[in-house]
């Protein structure tokens, strides 16, 4: 059987040989394309797993740029989506929290309260980590204004010590020891525990709460356990103690150094703590949408395909 040329065919069509040339140019130029943004796609996710496309697009931009590749938000959700690379949120959520005790409770004082500056505010939860047929209890401390985690602990057994430990961490990283800062919690008993009460007295820390439990009155230290489940897999079932531990202090350091957040001008915590100003939100609301730039990225992607972030 006779082959017929590739000129023929394109004049059938047609279309010019240039044409056809270019044409095929392009597919293997988006080829090479897709295959560089997968790869910078697998650098940041080996250290935040479960970054999702807004994230990835926003720390991709500089990469884009330098590499000349033109690819919006909803073309690299696709991509994922082909590859089966997007994002699933699971949820279970155990009850770690008991405010029906005889212990006192402490009014809220930040309700109306603009948190300004670092060591204002700091907002404390705790959650579950799920350990072989178990559970163990992380104990969180953040910085209201730079959101960087700035205590925390891991206790096999829900009681007022894994907490304790995280409030140590959190008074020793103190810089503005002669400024008062807020302690603000739900009314779960480790909270008002009253070993843990008189070390917040000890330290000069007021103490706020929620009202009635409301833990939408908590909302930002909910929202850290979230992102550690959801983009660090603290979700997973973890072998041990020592396995969890691990993965817990690894989740952390990558999440104070390495992601952005929005309600930190697309900065990390550790660099909006160090900044310790003022911050631009730039999370849309219903009262105000603003523009958002696009962030600086960390040094390690930046490295990540010799990408300039």
């Amino acid at each position: 059987m006779a082959k017929t040329g590739v000129g023929p065919l394109c004049r059938l069509f047609g279309k010019t040989r240039q044409a056809h040339y270019q044409k095929l140019l392009y597919f293997r130029e988006q080829a090479a394309n897709s295959m560089l943004v997968l790869d910078l796609v697998a650098a940041l996710r080996r250290e935040i797993p479960g970054l999702g496309t807004k994230k990835l697009y926003l720390l991709l931009q500089n990469s884009f740029r330098k590499s000349g590749i033109k690819m919006g938000r909803d073309k690299l959700h696709k991509l994922l989506q082909t590859h089966n690379l997007t994002i699933r949120v699971t949820r279970k959520l155990p009850k770690t929290t008991n405010s029906n005790h005889w212990m006192k409770k402490y009014p809220n004082l930040i309700k109306e309260l603009e948190v300004t500056t670092t060591e204002q505010v700091w907002v404390c939860d705790l959650t579950y980590v799920c350990v072989g047929k178990d559970f163990n209890y992380l104990s969180l401390i953040t910085d209201a204004h730079s959101r960087m985690i700035i205590g925390y602990f891991l206790h096999q057994f829900l009681s007022a010590d894994g907490c304790i430990k995280a409030l140590d961490m959190a008074i020793s990283s103190r810089n503005k020891t002669g400024l008062s800062v807020i302690h603000h919690s739900d009314r779960g008993s480790q909270y008002c525990s009253f070993q843990y009460v008189q070390k917040l007295k000890e330290a000069n820390i007021e103490i706020s709460m929620t009202d009635n439990g409301d833990p939408y009155e908590n909302a930002m230290a909910e929202r850290v356990n979230g992102i550690l489940k959801t983009d660090f897999k603290l979700n997973r079932i973890f072998k041990n103690h020592m396995e969890a531990l691990l993965a817990v202090e690894i989740s952390i350091n990558n999440y104070n150094q390495l992601r952005p957040h929005m309600s930190c001008n697309y900065m990390t915590p550790f660099e909006a703590h160090c900044l310790d100003e003022p911050l631009i939100k730039r999370w849309k609301s219903n009262k105000s949408k603003q523009s958002a730039a696009p962030p600086a990225s960390p040094v390690w992607v930046r490295e990540a395909g010799g990408a300039e972030q």
